[in-house]
């Protein structure tokens, strides 16, 4: 009998959800009930990269493609795993934590980028994230390299009034060529199995920027 393992990777998303500083805050109220209606219905409002979601080129790039129209391969595909939990707040995730793993990347692989951060969402910290460096990023995209996730908010330097960042130099390289981001990853610490194949499959919203997913990893086989 064949058994499948599903690690869902995707942070709950409800009120308490931290968003990036300036994003719409998410609000639930209740449209329908039972009691009222006949049924339950649940009014959400929030923002198209609340909670754990994929970012699409249009994110950074006025010509770049929407959320729609991406190729659906770009959110599916054989997982693999670069631990930077040494890299720390506002840690540069160089080739240095990558070079490991280099000979399990090939055109099609997901890299998921494990901080470790994700332990720290909810709080102000969460925003002191680890971020991939812009070198290491050209490397992988070389590689053929087209989606990219991280357990932390933002794959680039989250900026604030004492830290400018560096102007988002990942999310343009990888906006630039028609290639996903996944943020806010969770629970990656669970992935104990190689070869995961990893799901990112998005919201199918309209000419958007990104949309929220139920990121999972699964094991396959026996």
């Amino acid at each position: 009998m064949t058994k499948h393992l599903i690690v869902d990777l995707s942070v709950p998303v409800n009120a308490e959800t931290q968003v990036y500083p300036g994003d719409p805050v998410l609000a639930f109220s209740v449209h329908s009930t039972i009691a009222r209606d006949g049924f339950n219905l649940l009014n959400v409002s929030m923002g198209s990269q609340t909670g754990t979601h994929v970012d699409a080129p249009f994110h950074f790039s006025a010509t770049g493609l929407k959320i729609d129209e991406l190729p659906l391969d770009r959110f599916v595909g054989r997982g693999v795993i670069v631990d930077a939990r040494s890299a720390g707040a506002r840690g540069r995730i160089g080739w240095d934590m990558i070079a490991p793993v280099a000979d399990q990347i090939e055109p099609g692989s997901i890299v998921i980028l494990h901080t470790g951060w994700s332990a720290h969402f909810g709080t102000a910290e969460y925003f002191e994230n680890p971020f991939l460096d812009a070198d290491a990023c050209r490397r992988l995209i070389e590689m053929g390299v087209r989606t990219f996730a991280i357990d932390a908010i933002n794959i680039d330097e989250t900026p604030d009034e004492s830290h400018p960042g560096e102007e988002f130099p990942v999310h343009h390289l990888i906006a630039d060529v028609d290639g996903v981001i996944c943020e806010n990853m969770t629970n990656v610490a669970a992935i104990d199995f190689e070869a995961p194949f990893i799901s990112l499959l998005p919201i199918a919203f309209a000419a958007a920027d990104g949309a929220p997913i139920r990121a999972v990893a699964m094991r396959l086989g026996a």
